[in-house]
């Protein structure tokens, strides 16, 4: 079935009351190279940049 108009404005919607945006500048080469590791580990670029993320801060509080 497809993707109706009104499910897309509801998504959109439900998506920003929800969730928050963040945008990068990054070095081409730089998400190149994240899109590569991500891809080998089966998931999203935003995926492997939220599992960083949260291992970094995880990783720094443990030294607290």
């Amino acid at each position: 079935m497809a993707y109706s108009e009104a499910q897309k404005k509801a998504s959109r919607k439900y998506n920003e009351n929800n969730y928050k945006r963040i945008n990068m500048y990054l070095l081409p080469k730089d998400k190149e190279r994240w899109d590569a590791e991500a891809k080998a580990q089966g998931i999203s670029l935003s995926e492997f940049i939220k599992r960083c993320v949260n291992e970094r801060i995880s990783h720094d509080n443990g030294r607290q």
